[in-house]
């Protein structure tokens, strides 16, 4: 079996680093990658450029180097450390091919008994690299796979009872962004598949579902943020309210609600209620605000209060937004 071999920090994974796997790809019968963690150079996780590599890219063998060696340079003594950690630390032996653009290939494929594979150094067929990418990627985003670009967006939802405004500030502030938003899901299903005003558990849980599907569809289509009005929580509470309980599929849904969205925003019940037939009325709005409010905290999601009318809520809630840096401890910082 002809085994290649490349690696690097992919930060982030551009289509220049496509354009060298889908090379060795085409020339080896296995490609294997060891991505290094590298603070120093970007604050997306290992752990999520990893991933990129391994959605993207099924069929590579991808291999996560926490504890590679962090100084760079063309010395006897740092070459000579990047070796034995490939080879000793790694246990990476009998490659065929080392693919990369760079002048570490030479020694490294040397240290590895292999073929020495060059890819477009000068950057002809692919003219990016990662030093562009990173300042901002949304300027650059036609050199980045849709699904990196993913990781990259500011997802925040609204969550309340109903007619607490969460559709309409979703929408002014996605125009206000000049963004994608994600309107609630539940809100069409309900106006094809109710019946007497009821849905089923297994239909609350297509709800959810099929919320999710549309959600990620706008996550790789948002510019910087995507408005999300409603999420499985809410979902959740409903079946409850009217059926009693919830599918595991749903609670399974729900449950990732906690740890899914970067932002959490309740919209309060300080604004005139509008009837609508399909709302169940003013003292159910302030039951289900309560229920919600205290799901959230029963699960410990940290989440911002939105009073007021619309223009004092769009303000509070870029006010949050301003602050708000992916994967980082902004809300501690």
């Amino acid at each position: 079996m002809k085994v290649g071999l490349t690696l690097g920090k992919f930060a982030p994974f551009h289509r220049g680093h496509q354009y060298l796997i889908d090379t060795a790809l085409c020339e080896c019968d296995h490609v294997r990658v060891i991505i290094y963690d590298c603070p120093e150079t970007t604050e997306v996780p290992l752990s999520v450029r990893a991933n990129w590599i391994r959605a993207i890219y099924p069929q590579v063998d991808v291999i996560e180097a926490w504890n590679g060696p962090t100084e760079t340079g063309n010395t006897p003594e740092i070459k000579k450390a990047q070796e034995d950690y490939i080879i000793e630390t790694l246990g990476i032996r009998n490659i065929f091919r080392f693919y990369s653009s760079e002048w570490y290939g030479e020694h490294v494929s040397v240290a590895l008994n292999c073929e020495n594979r060059i890819v477009d150094p000068p950057r002809v067929a692919v003219p990016i690299c990662g030093e562009q990418v990173r300042p901002d990627p949304f300027a650059r985003r036609d050199w980045l796979h849709p699904r990196v670009l993913r990781d990259y967006v500011v997802n925040a939802v609204f969550l309340g009872a109903p007619s607490t405004g969460k559709t309409t500030l979703s929408s002014h502030l996605a125009r206000e962004f000049h963004t994608e938003w994600m309107p609630e899901y539940g809100r069409e299903y309900w106006d094809l598949h109710n019946v007497n005003r009821r849905l089923t558990l297994a239909q609350l849980e297509e709800i959810a579902v099929g919320h999710l599907q549309r959600e990620e569809e706008l996550l790789q289509r948002a510019n910087r943020i995507l408005f999300t009005d409603t999420n499985a929580l809410t979902t959740r509470m409903f079946s409850y309210y009217y059926n009693g309980g919830a599918t595991p599929g749903l609670e399974e849904l729900a449950n990732r609600c906690s740890a899914r969205y970067d932002v959490v925003f309740f919209c309060e019940d300080d604004i005139p209620y509008e009837d609508d037939p399909d709302r169940s009325g003013e003292a159910n709005r302030t039951e289900f605000q309560k229920r919600i409010r205290a799901d959230l905290l029963v699960r410990n999601i940290p989440f911002f209060t939105l009073h007021g009318d619309l223009e004092t809520r769009a303000r509070e809630a870029k006010a949050v937004l301003a602050r708000v840096r992916k994967w980082t401890n902004w809300l501690g910082a």
